[in-house]
């Protein structure tokens, strides 16, 4: 398969609204501003298949321990199969008292990351640089998303009749939720918090990461 065979699928399906965004590529920088974990999402916007396939592309690409690629992925859009996965996983666990996702906000398009082995530390390092690498991707088409570990691995095989044992989900789709990161010094509370309807992030300096 080309490389940019997703990108042409990508500008059919979404016509010269596809292309604008194909062409126009915001700064890594930008894409990680923007990257943030959403767990509220636009219920007028349906996300295409052909979106999660490009998301799952960048894999192709990704630098993997020992070269391994063990990793393995299903996308899942708007349908019976994603209700039972926002049955079965939890969002917004910092913050239970809010009951996250508020009703009509939930996502309804995910990617679910497997291995083909046992989950070890080689695979723990590819599962970060995946997910992350994929949110980059979907910020890039004006998607938002959220890694979820929150679910019971075996209920989620169960479920969906997965051939590999799943690892994590991501929920993907239109954000609809002001997200803002806010400086943090060390040994402050690092624990994101919503206040009048905005979603805050504290995060540390370089001046605290170098040492």
């Amino acid at each position: 398969m080309a490389d940019n065979y997703l990108e042409k699928r990508y500008a059919e399906v979404f016509g010269n609204q596809g292309r604008k965004a194909v062409k126009q590529r915001p700064s890594l920088d930008v894409l990680l501003a923007k990257n943030r974990s959403y767990r509220g999402y636009r219920k007028d916007y349906a996300v295409h298949r052909i979106q999660l396939e490009a998301m799952v592309a960048v894999n192709t690409k990704l630098a993997s321990g020992m070269n391994a690629q063990r990793l393995r992925f299903r996308c899942i859009t708007k349908g019976a199969d994603s209700a039972r996965i926002l049955s079965l996983i939890k969002l917004g666990s910092a913050l239970p008292e809010l009951h996250l996702p508020l009703p009509g906000s939930e996502p309804e398009a995910f990617i679910i990351v497997c291995s083909t082995c046992p989950e070890n530390s080689i695979v723990d390092i590819d599962l970060g640089i995946s997910l992350q690498s994929m949110l980059l991707k979907a910020v890039e088409m004006g998607l938002g998303g959220l890694i979820v570990r929150n679910f019971n691995p075996e209920e989620l095989m169960k479920a969906l009749d997965l051939p590999y044992y799943p690892l994590a989900v991501l929920a993907v789709g239109k954000p609809d939720e002001e997200i803002r990161l806010v400086p943090a010094a060390d040994g402050e509370s690092l624990a994101y918090y919503m206040k009048d309807a905005v979603h805050y992030v504290p995060k540390l300096g370089l001046d605290s990461l170098l040492f």
